[in-house]
């Protein structure tokens, strides 16, 4: 929780406390290829050091008031010369600007960007990359640039994405564009508010002079890539979190360990591990430390937490109708919270297989992403076996951590869908019965669940959620309004045996259910109306709206934010399906 009194950004950036450079070692390479801008493969080494790339004339869009509050930050600080140059890649110019009896050696003007691997699905990938080593992976323009320890003892890092080019950037521009990032700001910040473990969006600056080129779709577009070249401006959102560390990461140095790519391979992955138990399970550190704890002990109690946030988190995702779109091991964070948002989409008609990426594949679909996070826990897996040094008993027992997680996600699974259903315990039949039916009418996803926790009697309560035109219920509405009459009885009968009070139900279940999410539409008239007239005030109600899903709102928000996909919405390029052009 914040103090009373917000602090400056001097005394903010005082606190600044480098422990994956205190912790981690430097590319050797690194001093020969200064400024580390241009595409290379970096065979050793944790980060390589990398001054991001200014954004020239950049412009204040907005800033999330609740994590400026939860930081003890002062909101004016997010259109102070200092704090904008900051997290727009000119730390120099921002700590002279600062500078008022800081120590200045003691802030970094340059910051940082990790190599990762690559795997997709569990099939680790080497040939898409520039130099078929899979040794080019990496942060290609999210650059960190700052990590405080608060007093609370909460340590928070901090990353600029669009940043500019990195050795890791395989060609690209570095940069990212007001629409991506727009997206990103706003759900990331929704996802919070939600309840969904996330990284974090503290602000977005656009520039006033810098344009980027992107293939993107004309306004009424209904061709599955996009069809034209279009200039957008660059941006550059700060994201936010205890660490970016992610399954890719270990896989890198698990495969050079294996291989025994370098004299130093086993080092540098033992040393990446360490370093994730001590950012991302400080509290199982300290218990480790108070015993005599292996490296193998140390391994496995890391498996067993991570397999149990990662349950957790899909579970989130699916209670929320979010879909990742493209969980590969490098988006897998391994801190169990959300991590990239680029082809992310949230449902609405319901449909198993939704996916907005139009590079996903069902393997990465709505309803398939417990697999697809199971298959990045094997590959976690497989990069730590070298830890283990071949004993046996270790190997066994991380296998078996991996053999249990399928039983692991489906209870968190169940308990998310019977706290979905009002239950206090799940009912597998009454809840195999009501997914056939979401899915042959279809429903609306958040609509349906939301109008589920009124708790109606008669299936006219839910019709505001039925996309009666795109399923089965277009075909069969009297046959389908059954169905539902039946199902419903059921599910007040199971309710009824539970003997819980109808009120604490449905209180409970609007606390599980929210009403608002970022449906993609939404995001798209606020992304254009800031590209294409400067008009951020979308932007700014869309924030606003989604930083309260739980609650009711006014009927004037509702009205403009609780509603279906329209049909204009349905097959349009950019709204019901987009490439992941950022």
């Amino acid at each position: 929780m914040p103090t009373s009194t917000p602090i400056t950004f001097s005394a903010f950036l005082q606190r600044a406390d480098y422990s994956l450079l205190r912790s981690l070692t430097a590319d050797p390479e690194q001093a020969r290829h200064h400024p580390n801008k241009r595409m290379r493969e970096v065979k050793s080494g944790h980060y390589v050091e990398v001054e991001p790339t200014p954004l020239p004339k950049p412009h204040y869009v907005i800033h999330s008031r609740r994590f400026f509050n939860e930081l003890n930050l002062p909101e004016s600080l997010a259109r102070e010369e200092a704090f904008m140059q900051f997290f727009t890649g000119n730390p120099t110019l921002a700590v002279e600007c600062a500078n008022a009896g800081i120590e200045t050696q003691a802030i970094r003007t340059s910051g940082w960007a990790s190599g990762y691997a690559l795997s997709i699905y569990g099939q680790e990938m080497v040939q898409n990359c520039p130099f078929k080593t899979g040794n080019g992976y990496g942060d290609g323009r999210a650059i960190s640039v700052l990590e405080v320890l608060l007093a609370n003892h909460q340590r928070w890092e901090f990353q600029l994405k669009g940043g500019g080019t990195t050795p890791y950037c395989r060609g690209g521009d570095g940069r990212a564009i007001l629409r991506s990032s727009i997206r990103e700001f706003l759900v990331s910040e929704a996802m919070a508010a939600l309840g969904v473990p996330t990284t974090r969006a503290l602000c977005l600056y656009v520039s006033q002079s810098e344009a980027i080129s992107r293939p993107w779709y004309s306004p009424n577009a209904q061709t599955w890539d996009p069809d034209r070249m279009v200039d957008e401006p660059a941006a550059i959102t700060t994201r936010v979190a205890p660490s970016f560390l992610r399954v890719g990461q270990l896989e890198l140095f698990g495969r050079r360990a294996r291989n025994n790519e370098h004299p130093n391979a086993l080092a540098e992955l033992e040393a990446i591990f360490l370093h994730v138990l001590d950012r991302e399970y400080p509290d199982l550190a300290a218990q480790l430390s108070q015993t005599a704890a292996t490296l193998s002990d140390k391994v496995l109690a890391v498996s067993r937490e991570f397999a149990m946030r990662l349950s957790q988190l899909i579970a989130h995702w699916i209670r929320v109708g979010y879909c990742q779109g493209n969980f590969n091991s490098d988006n897998c964070a391994l801190g169990g919270r959300t991590l990239d948002y680029g082809p992310f989409g949230f449902i609405e008609a319901y449909d198993p297989a939704f996916q907005m990426w139009t590079g996903g594949g069902e393997h990465f679909s709505f309803m398939n992403q417990p697999m697809a996070a199971m298959e990045n826990f094997r590959m976690f897996c497989i990069a730590l076996v070298p830890l283990l040094k071949q004993e046996e008993s270790a190997i066994q027992s991380l296998q078996a951590i991996l053999n249990e997680l399928p039983e692991l996600m489906q209870r968190e699974m169940n308990r998310m869908w019977a706290s979905k259903m009002g239950l206090a315990e799940f009912n597998a039949a009454l809840f195999t019965e009501l997914h056939t039916l979401m899915t042959e009418t279809p429903v609306d996803y958040t609509l349906f669940w939301r109008e589920l926790s009124n708790l109606p009697t008669q299936v006219a309560a839910l019709k505001t959620s039925f996309y009666e035109t795109r399923g089965g219920y277009a075909q069969n509405s009297a046959s389908m309004d059954a169905r539902w009459h039946a199902w419903l009885e059921k599910w007040h009968i199971a309710l009824q045996q539970e003997g819980r009070n109808p009120t604490d139900v449905s209180v409970a279940m609007k606390r599980t259910n929210p009403k608002y999410i970022p449906r993609e539409w939404m995001l798209v008239e606020a992304y254009r109306s800031a590209t294409d007239s400067g008009d951020f005030s979308l932007v700014h109600t869309l924030h606003d709206v989604l930083a309260d899903p739980y609650s009711e709102q006014t009927e004037a928000v509702a009205a403009l934010y609780c509603k279906k996909k329209e049909e204009k919405f349905f097959n349009l390029g950019g709204t019901s399906h987009c490439s992941c052009s950022s």
